[in-house]
């Protein structure tokens, strides 16, 4: 029985197996440092795209080679937190733009722009802000939520961790 139980576990070589184990315990802390970080999401000014309480995954190395793009669901880390807090947000605004909201319409240089992935309506009135050289504009899903509730505005792509994957 002992046998058996040993060879289930194991194996018919166990040490390829606890080889084969070892490779994939490295493996696996290598990618979770270094290439995907974890999110426990709290709040719902991205729903109905992501919801409270999901877990949530982001792809650091997203952009290496290639600069993010509008659309992208990205996490951004919290200024000064000195913690692994970060707000999950989607990319409307890139460099060189003037983003603003007109009668709930995002508008990007004075053009209303339509956003296909939004399922809530809104009546968001914002002024427009210019995007620096290297900032970028972020804002939740949920438009349906008072603006004030919500945390948006310009980022840097430093504070930008990563693009969500799921």
């Amino acid at each position: 029985m002992a046998v058996t139980i040993k060879r289930l576990i194991f194996g018919k070589n166990p040490r390829r197996t606890l080889i084969r184990a070892g490779l994939v315990v490295v493996f696996s802390i290598i990618i979770f440092r270094f290439v995907l970080v974890t999110m426990h999401l709290s709040g719902i000014s991205m729903e109905p795209t992501f919801f409270d309480g999901q877990m949530s995954f982001a792809n650091r190395l997203a952009y290496v080679y290639k600069d993010p793009e509008r659309g992208d669901v990205v996490a951004v880390r919290i200024r000064n937190s000195g913690r692994s807090i970060f707000l999950l947000k989607r990319i409307v605004g890139l460099p060189g733009e003037s983003i603003g909201f007109k009668d709930g319409k995002l508008t990007v240089d004075g053009v209303s722009l339509e956003e296909d992935y939004l399922s809530y309506s809104s009546d968001w009135n914002r002024s427009p802000v210019l995007c620096g050289d290297n900032e970028y504009f972020v804002v939740g899903d949920n438009r349906s939520m008072e603006i004030e509730r919500h945390a948006l505005g310009r980022t840097t792509l430093s504070r930008i961790v990563g693009k969500v994957i799921f």
